[in-house]
């Protein structure tokens, strides 16, 4: 089969190859799947520059969510049958014909679910839903400020936002992208570099902000909160960890909450199931919907990274083996 292999850490350019390898097989307890779709996200550009706090052995495939149909059934597991659609959660991997998981990684897919839709609910959608559920228990009526919202997991969290009844305030870092943020239900999208704690503040202030960007803006969101509010940190896509001044949190009497959906999903697979279970039953009432930027082939995987690096996608970008 084929799959794209990190055989070093560097950049994607000079880092990623396409190559023939052997195709895996289904010990026990493992389910073998081919893989139709992988999306790309942020993890694996780090993954494969070796700047991630995961670092598989090398060479290793990126991509860390597939959709696909079952190949392959290992003795032992039950539940699965070859021909099955199946959505799955492997962290690296995906970018290949075929992977082998197992089962608790895998999810039955709806017949009427496109692969492109189901690869994408894992990352992106289970963070934004971890983090406004269950880390910012954002509730009815309240606002929620989305930063970075025209990347994969802030085009998430603002279609759950609305999904959960808040008002949702998006940034955004062009006229193109603030107008892709309010098709996909933003009640407004704002300019960040334009003086943000003040435009916020005319705005009457936000409950929760959703910081998978970092850097320069995490203060002045920080200042925008209303007491009581909640700050999660998601993230750092701008490559700055902020250094956020306590006393804020002393004086708002907010919350900084920080969100791995990652490790949380390992830790407590059952609310993970039922995330991946409300996320469909959304998916059913039209409430999400991954808008997928672009395909590409196997062999086009390093441009899909680099458009993601670039910042050059708008939703999600996803490889289809």
């Amino acid at each position: 089969m084929r799959a794209v292999l990190c055989e070093s850490l560097g950049p994607v350019s000079s880092s990623l190859a396409v190559r023939e390898i052997d195709a895996p097989h289904a010990s026990g307890g493992q389910l073998v799947i081919d893989v139709k779709a992988a999306p790309v996200n942020f993890p694996d550009l780090l993954m494969v520059q070796g700047l991630y706090q995961m670092r598989p052995p090398l060479p290793f495939s990126p991509g860390g969510e597939i959709a696909g149909v079952v190949r392959e059934v290992g003795p032992g597991v039950l539940g699965f049958a070859p021909g099955q659609r199946v959505m799955a959660f492997c962290g690296f991997g995906g970018f290949a014909e075929q992977i082998v998981l197992a089962p608790a990684q895998c999810f039955s897919m709806p017949d009427e679910m496109p692969f492109e839709v189901g690869a994408s609910l894992f990352l992106t959608y289970c963070t934004a839903h971890h983090a406004l559920v269950d880390r910012g228990r954002l509730t009815k009526g309240e606002t929620l400020l989305v930063l970075g919202a025209a990347g994969g997991v802030g085009v998430a969290a603002i279609q759950i936002g609305k999904a959960l009844g808040a008002r949702v305030i998006a940034t955004a870092s062009s006229e193109e992208k603030r107008r892709f943020c309010l098709s996909l239900g933003a009640d407004q999208a704002i300019d960040p570099g334009a003086d943000l704690k003040g435009t916020l503040k005319s705005l009457g202030g936000v409950d929760v902000v959703f910081d998978p960007v970092g850097g320069d803006l995490s203060e002045p969101a920080l200042r925008a909160l209303r007491p009581r509010g909640r700050f999660l940190v998601i993230g750092f896509a701008s490559g700055t960890i902020p250094k956020l001044p306590l006393n804020l949190a002393l004086l708002k009497e907010c919350d900084v909450v920080g969100v791995q959906w990652g490790a949380f999903a390992l830790r407590e697979p059952d609310k993970q199931r039922a995330i991946v279970e409300d996320l469909i039953r959304m998916w059913r009432a039209g409430a999400v919907k991954p808008p997928i930027h672009r395909t590409y082939s196997l062999d086009e995987t390093a441009q899909a990274l680099d458009d993601l690096a670039q910042r050059r996608v708008m939703g999600k970008v996803v490889v289809t083996p």
